[in-house]
């Protein structure tokens, strides 16, 4: 991702920073949110990699429920709600995870890595394997059921995010080159796409 592209993006998380503290929690998010923990608990994880982290809801979950965890966020107003909320978080994008000098028995991703080009995407879950322990475990969830890619135009955030989205076949493929897929779940939101819910595990 440009610089350009990434200042854009952070401008745009920077702007409704606030107005997302004030959102209700999606109820459907927390099906796949304690899945995750409750493998994270079976196998005996205990360190966390929050990426794209946001206002910190989910980093604050994992903590509540013994998980020490590290957040981190392009949007340097996003971070100032994760520290207002006692959570351990940097500003720090994607592509530079090495910088962190950690490994996590887990990382969980959010509705984040869709901001993420598709020609970068390859580059960006080398940094997620990179920063995990052996075995460990990678959820990813973002909207996708078709092929798609580019600034968002009917945006309600200024300026417009950049968006991406793969069809259930291509997500699936993709990730497979760097990750052992151990389940897949479709969820429909009720809008124009699906959530695409994927735990895996690192190869």
């Amino acid at each position: 991702m440009t610089s350009e592209a990434k200042e854009i993006l952070k401008q745009s998380y920077n702007n409704y920073a606030h107005e997302r503290e004030k959102n209700e929690f999606q109820v459907w998010k927390a099906k796949p949110r304690d899945a995750f923990l409750k493998l994270l608990l079976s196998e005996g994880k205990s360190t966390l990699l929050d990426i794209g982290a946001g206002i910190g809801r989910d980093s604050k979950f994992f903590m509540n429920n013994d998980i020490n965890v590290l957040a981190v966020d392009l949007s340097d107003e996003m971070i100032r709600l994760c520290h207002e909320k006692e959570i351990e978080s940097y500003q720090l994008d994607f592509y530079n995870l090495h910088k962190i000098g950690k490994k996590f028995d887990a990382v969980w991703s959010m509705n984040s890595l869709l901001h993420v080009e598709k020609v970068n995407l390859n580059l960006v879950l080398e940094e997620i394997r990179d920063v995990l322990s052996p075995l460990g475990l990678f959820f990813m969830g973002v909207y996708g059921g078709e092929d798609s890619e580019g600034i968002w135009q009917d945006d309600i955030y200024t300026p417009h995010r950049f968006f991406s989205s793969y069809t259930d076949v291509n997500i699936k493929e993709v990730v497979s080159n760097y990750f052992e897929i151990i389940s897949f779940e479709r969820i429909e939101t009720g809008g124009k796409y699906h959530f695409q819910s994927i735990i895996m595990r690192k190869k």
